[in-house]
């Protein structure tokens, strides 16, 4: 088994076929949506956590955790599109190709 110069090694390309997961990364559209899936779920949690202390709190009004998921749903969506122009090699990944040839 040789390194192919990159970091990881990937061991389909030495079987010459692509596991699904390798295939579904490959396509733009189903790597945004998973990688603003894993946004939604961790994002999401802390609003969760911040929602519940909000609501449950006898020292701030019912609608103060109203007021903070409206903000937090346009606060979101702000934050995504910042991280996708931060790293944009994440979400438009360019396809592989094999450097070395056949072999």
């Amino acid at each position: 088994m040789k390194q192919t110069g990159t970091l990881v090694y990937d061991m389909s390309q030495e079987s010459g076929t692509n596991s699904w997961m390798a295939q579904a990364t490959e396509n733009p559209i189903l790597r945004g949506f998973l990688i603003f899936a894993a946004f939604r779920a961790v994002y999401g949690m802390g609003i969760l956590v911040v929602t519940y202390f909000l609501a449950t709190s006898e020292e701030t009004p019912w609608w103060t955790s109203i007021i903070f998921l409206g903000f937090s749903m346009v606060f979101s969506r702000v934050l995504f599109r910042a991280l996708k122009r931060r790293w944009p090699n994440v979400f438009h990944k360019e396809p592989r190709t094999n450097l070395e040839g056949n072999e």
